[in-house]
């Protein structure tokens, strides 16, 4: 069982290989960043607590659910002792089940078919494959722990400007559903 009262960067990793189900879709998360409160200019709390971010410093073990760019609904585990506002973005997985419910909610009349190894991969893409909504916020977390800890590596994060240096984003090497850039040298073997 992952203590989710720990700092967002020990988390992280561990979240690796899990198993998450929401509205009927399950997908194992293959890559995740870690935002580590106030001592990180990239979180959303690095300010302080607001309505929005509300989410962040409630206990650990819950969901913090945002509206990027006015579409996404980009999902996060709260970490850290209640109150700290630390979390962990969910940044891409494998649909291992509901296939065709995400496929409903991905795939847009005037698009591409979208392949399957893109149907959860970047933050707004999982949290619309798994059904996400503000609503969500401050829900309790349930994951299913793999059988086996998968290997990991770890680099900076993407799609910020603030603290990108920040070797926080974890994913599981050559999973084709984790956003790129994919290679990194940090290589970390899973550890409890």
């Amino acid at each position: 069982m992952i203590d989710f009262s720990r700092p967002a960067n020990i988390v992280a990793p561990k979240l690796l290989g899990c198993t998450l189900t929401h509205g009927g879709v399950s997908i194992v998360l293959t890559e995740v960043e870690a935002y580590l409160g106030e001592e990180d200019a990239a979180a959303h709390t690095y300010r302080g607590k607001t309505a929005r971010n509300a989410a962040m410093f409630g206990p650990p073990g819950h969901f913090y659910v945002y509206l990027s760019y006015g579409i996404h609904h980009n999902v996060n585990i709260v970490c850290a002792p209640e109150g700290i506002g630390q979390g962990c973005l969910l940044r891409g997985g494998r649909v291992i089940e509901g296939h065709d419910i995400a496929y409903r909610r991905r795939q847009k009349p005037d698009r591409l078919p979208i392949e399957e190894d893109n149907l959860a991969r970047g933050p707004g893409n999982l949290g619309e494959a798994l059904g996400f909504e503000l609503t969500d916020n401050h829900k309790s977390v349930s994951l299913t722990a793999p059988t086996a800890p998968p290997e990991w590596v770890c680099g900076p994060r993407i799609g910020i400007s603030k603290n990108a240096d920040a070797p926080w984003r974890f994913w599981i090497p050559g999973d084709k559903t984790v956003s790129t850039p994919r290679g990194y040298k940090t290589s970390n073997k899973y550890k409890a």
